[in-house]
């Protein structure tokens, strides 16, 4: 197997640093605000960072209230690096989370887990007020609240430059229509997975605001409200996040034994995989020049998205099957009667492609 021993004799290093990279910056870093003085108050949105994160990593509103985090609850510590003060307006708490003792214990507690390789989201957002229309572009000072929203509810999110074509491009009427062609086409220099359009409003004192999510060929859609502009940011990443973690999150017992084969390897695209795998317990089975044959413990549909994030390509079920098999065990050879090859075993797994 040349490719597998030359993987492992020199990606270790890279292994290791592409391993630990976190696509979503600072996962496990959460902001709360104080909402008081003194240690109680402290406390209070240290327990609430921990709900915060819990709901980050599975994308379930019920897991923070398990049982099975009963204790957990009761002294958060056990998984906190550090507790610090950010100085407002709000003033807020900082919680950085220790990644693998979060971790151990979510899984413990019964709870799947949402890797950091998330999609990155485009968003066109529209703020419709008394003052006018906006089209939030990444330079803008506007762009603060929903750079802040999408990192406390764990998403990867990019903002348009929002220049004179866009502003022309994402209008009211594209934001809330149900035809993507427009916005995709004017979103193809930013290389995002997925698109948001949002068409937010004031209106008596709060925002109001109507959103649509594309992934692919999927569509979601909602509406959702805030006291103020920050307030509806969070509101909308947060059922953002709701819609979109259970494309990526297996939950217990719903995973199962399979093969997965990847063709055009190299060392970069082996660390790249290893990552995309680590949660499905990755078993290098069989390696064959630039192709390699892993079992993990995975749901179909599932693994698939997350490839797909990887920008593998899925290949059809009747691709020919690159990796041989290995004789059976005993099996033995000598010059004068070398053994029958073994006939190939079937493969009933997935197969992608770089």
């Amino acid at each position: 197997m040349p490719l597998f021993k030359t993987l492992a004799a020199a990606s270790l290093t890279l292994i290791a640093s592409v391993a630990q990279a976190e696509n979503v910056s600072g996962l496990y870093q959460v902001r709360e605000p104080l909402e008081g003085q003194g240690a109680e108050a402290r406390t209070a949105a240290t327990a609430k960072a921990l709900d915060t994160l819990v709901l980050r990593l599975t994308g379930d509103t019920k897991a923070a209230q398990s049982p099975a985090l009963a204790e957990l609850r009761k002294d958060p510590q056990q998984i906190i690096n550090q507790v610090g003060t950010e100085a407002g307006p709000p003033e807020s708490v900082l919680v950085e989370f220790d990644p693998g003792s979060t971790e151990r214990a979510l899984r413990k507690a019964g709870l799947a887990l949402w890797g950091s390789n998330r999609p990155s989201i485009l968003g066109w957002w529209l703020n419709d007020s008394v003052e006018g229309n906006n089209l939030i572009g990444d330079g803008q000072g506007s762009a603060q609240p929903l750079r802040l929203a999408a990192q406390h509810r764990g998403l990867p999110l990019r903002l348009p430059l929002a220049d004179l074509q866009e502003q022309l491009v994402a209008n009211a009427k594209q934001l809330e229509g149900s035809d993507p062609a427009a916005l995709r086409e004017a979103s193809e220099r930013y290389g995002a997975d997925a698109l948001l359009a949002v068409h937010a409003q004031e209106a008596d004192g709060k925002w109001q605001g109507k959103w649509q999510l594309w992934l692919g060929d999927k569509r979601e859609q909602g509406t959702a409200e805030g006291a103020d502009q920050a307030a509806l940011a969070d509101a909308v990443m947060l059922a953002v996040s709701n819609r979109l973690a259970p494309r990526y999150v297996t939950r217990p017992g719903a995973s199962s034994q399979l093969q997965l084969q990847v063709q055009g390897m190299t060392l970069q695209r082996y660390a790249e995989l290893s990552r995309v795998l680590e949660p499905y317990g990755p078993r290098l089975q069989v390696a064959d020049g630039k192709t390699l044959t892993y079992g993990v413990t995975a749901n179909r549909d599932q693994l698939r998205a997350q490839l797909g994030l990887a920008k593998l390509q899925e290949l059809p079920a009747d691709a020919p099957v690159a990796a041989p098999v290995a004789p059976a065990p005993g099996t033995s050879t000598t010059p004068d009667q070398p053994a029958a090859a073994p006939a190939p075993k079937p493969f009933d797994g997935l197969r992608f492609r770089w």
